[in-house]
């Protein structure tokens, strides 16, 4: 799976640290998430899209071959 999610930090001038922190996971979930590593939850990734005032699809998407 794809996603947005480091384009949508640097929007907002976020660590990975401090996107960590905002939405209560490790550095190191974000880190996982962002090199399409790690899958994140449904309610994880809702509250990125929330904090990112964006929708989840415009966060997460699957290639053609998923």
């Amino acid at each position: 799976m794809k996603n947005t999610i480091k384009i949508e930090r640097a929007r907002y001038n976020l660590t990975q640290g401090d996107l960590a922190e905002k939405i209560g996971v490790s550095r190191q979930s974000i880190n996982a998430i962002e090199k399409g590593k790690y899958v994140p939850s449904t309610v994880l990734a809702i509250k990125m899209a929330q904090l990112f005032k964006r929708p989840v699809e415009d966060l997460f998407f699957l290639e053609d071959n998923e």
